[in-house]
């Protein structure tokens, strides 16, 4: 163990060295086990790919998924045309493959265990403290891991988040194209901020998801700053066969700080399923020493334990779990956790809620209430609105300016292109202050009974 961990620590700068040699030895004998669906007119040579490792024929094994037929064969031909191209901005999907809720919400979504945040805060020791943080940002998989998509937040959306380990976030889509939103999130021990943008490569099947963005957290206590660079993310069998999400590579989490590190490698799901959720790393200082070995599943739990130079465990020492996944509602239609839940209700929402919030969005709604069809026909209204926003901004000759957030002049390098940078502007504090302060927020009726408007002109059509 001791050689190869040498290499791994040689290499923990974030990209190539001993993981990404592991990367491609893996991909080389295969993800899950791949079938071709040939025997299916119109589709030949697509792949349906499953991670159990069945021995099913490939067609029927095809036909498990979600869509009818004609729906399937509709969007076949809707989509084959851009094989190869980022479609986060370029088609307007059917609602079938949504979930209730925003981009936004599951933004908030790596809130839900962020009690390891504090504690990394209250931490003395630096590794530890890495072995804290490094795990909150592997919790947000959990919920990554839901095979259905969000909805595309329209531009001025925000979402806000309160009743939950004493945190205020504030999220807001601050670009349409390209799409890219912005979040910052605070409670007495930490400070956390994002600019998102994602960036995506339709193969076909399945679509590569590559998270270009910059998330930093500031634990208060210590005043050290982290950032953290995720690995990517694939949705397998879009159209053929159960739809289902891996996530590999490196997750490297670095104290700017200190030069420490936790570098985490995501196995990729192979055969038979073999691999699939596994996590294993290590907490370096920033000599690119192992201090502590990280391992668990990024779906159930995390553990660590103390290391030597070489990367094996210190004698007199034992594995400990640092994280475990709370329990999820069995036969969830979207496979959503009790937190996801609480993401989408008013329990969460703070007094006065903006207008914009995304909990408001009538096609979010529709669909959470079982009704397919009006929330497709709400969806295409909302885009025709911000649409026709658009061609006001552009008549008047405008621009659009974030009402929580501004853009600053640094471009923030990612493994996946550069990054505009929006940060907080501090006004979403003094907006919560004055609302908490002022008689009106007591007389405040139904929060639901908001009708959601994200528009920066009130003149738009409704229809």
């Amino acid at each position: 163990m001791g050689s190869k961990d040498q290499d791994l620590a040689a290499s923990s700068g974030g990209g190539g060295g001993f993981f990404s040699s592991i990367a491609a030895g893996v991909r080389s004998w295969g993800t899950a086990v791949h079938k071709s669906v040939n025997g299916l007119v119109g589709y030949e040579g697509l792949e349906v790919i499953n991670p159990d490792g069945g021995t099913d024929d490939a067609e029927a094994e095809a036909m498990k998924g979600r869509w009818k037929q004609e729906d399937r064969d509709s969007y076949w031909k809707m989509m084959n045309k851009y094989i190869g191209s980022d479609v986060t901005s370029l088609v307007t999907l059917p609602v079938i493959i949504f979930e209730p809720m925003s981009m936004l919400q599951k933004m908030a979504e790596l809130m839900e265990y962020c009690d390891l945040l504090d504690k990394a805060d209250e931490c003395e020791d630096p590794h530890m403290r890495m072995v804290y943080a490094s795990t909150w940002a592997l919790s947000a998989y959990l919920a990554y891991h839901r095979t259905w998509k969000p909805f595309n937040p329209i531009l001025g959306e925000t979402y806000e988040m309160v009743n939950h380990q004493g945190i205020t976030f504030i999220a807001e889509q601050v670009s349409h194209h390209p799409p890219m939103g912005a979040a910052h999130c605070e409670n007495d021990h930490f400070t956390y901020d994002i600019t998102s943008k994602l960036k995506t490569k339709f193969l076909g099947n399945s679509v590569e998801v590559y998270p270009v963005g910059r998330t930093r957290v500031t634990l208060k206590k210590s005043g050290v700053v982290l950032e953290l660079v995720p690995p990517l993310t694939k949705v397998n069998n879009l159209i053929f066969g159960r739809t289902w999400v891996d996530s590999f590579g490196e997750m490297v989490l670095t104290n700017l700080t200190t030069g420490d590190k936790a570098v985490l490698y995501f196995q990729p799901c192979g055969w038979f399923g073999a691999g699939r959720f596994e996590v294993d790393g290590y907490v370096y200082t920033a000599a690119e020493e192992p201090k502590i070995m990280m391992t668990g599943k990024w779906n159930k739990s995390m553990s660590y334990q103390p290391c030597d130079q070489e990367g094996d465990p210190l004698p007199g020492t034992e594995l400990k779990e640092v994280w475990k996944a709370a329990p999820a509602p069995p036969n969830d239609k979207y496979q959503y956790t009790y937190f996801a839940h609480k993401i989408n209700s008013f329990d969460t929402a703070p007094k006065k809620l903006l207008p914009s919030d995304s909990r408001l969005r009538p096609d979010r709604y529709a669909l959470e209430k079982g009704d397919m069809s009006k929330s497709g026909a709400h969806k295409s209204r909302l885009e025709e609105q911000q649409r026709a926003e658009k061609k006001i901004r552009d008549t008047k000759g405008e621009q659009f300016t974030p009402k929580w957030f501004k853009m600053t002049e640094d471009i923030s390098p990612t493994p996946w292109g550069d990054l505009e940078v929006y940060e907080y502007n501090g006004r979403y504090a003094e907006h919560r202050a004055a609302i908490d302060s002022s008689s009106v927020a007591a007389e405040e009726k139904d929060v639901s009974s908001i009708e959601f408007n994200p528009w920066q002109y009130g003149d738009l059509p409704s229809q």
